[in-house]
């Protein structure tokens, strides 16, 4: 923790990945403002990302909502890949920030992959074929 100006300056570092993404969500007290690789949530394209990136912020009051900052650092992946980083990063931030039993409820509750990853990841291309299971054909006798 970091002290200015006479207050106590608390701040969150959490991670979450999916696939190839990584993201780093911090938290730090402040005035509201969600920041994607820069960019303030409100404007970030397309729909269906800001739409998930929100979802981990529909569980926490507005009154804690106010009074934070959350920054999201997300790399490597697919647009949708890296959404599902962030959030997942974003809710276990939270999470820590709030300490709180009855929000890991509802993210259970709502998504279980919010708060625990999901380990799939692409298999290996495979000798015999293009890719993992496929195999090349011939079209003679």
């Amino acid at each position: 923790m970091q002290k200015s100006e006479g207050r106590i300056m608390k701040s969150i570092l959490r991670s979450g990945k999916r696939r190839t993404a990584i993201a780093r969500a911090i938290i730090r007290n402040g005035s509201g403002r969600v920041l994607v690789n820069g960019t303030p949530l409100e404007i970030l394209e397309p729909d269906i990302v800001k739409m998930k990136l929100m979802e981990p912020l529909h569980f926490i009051d507005q009154k804690l909502r106010k009074s934070i900052d959350i920054k999201v650092k997300v790399k490597g992946g697919g647009f949708m890949g890296q959404a599902d980083a962030a959030r997942t990063a974003t809710a276990r931030a939270l999470l820590a920030w709030t300490n709180s039993d009855q929000l890991r409820a509802k993210y259970f509750d709502y998504d279980r992959h919010m708060i625990v990853g999901d380990p799939r990841r692409r298999e290996p291309k495979q000798f015999g074929g293009p890719g993992a299971r496929a195999k090349y054909t011939k079209s003679y006798r």
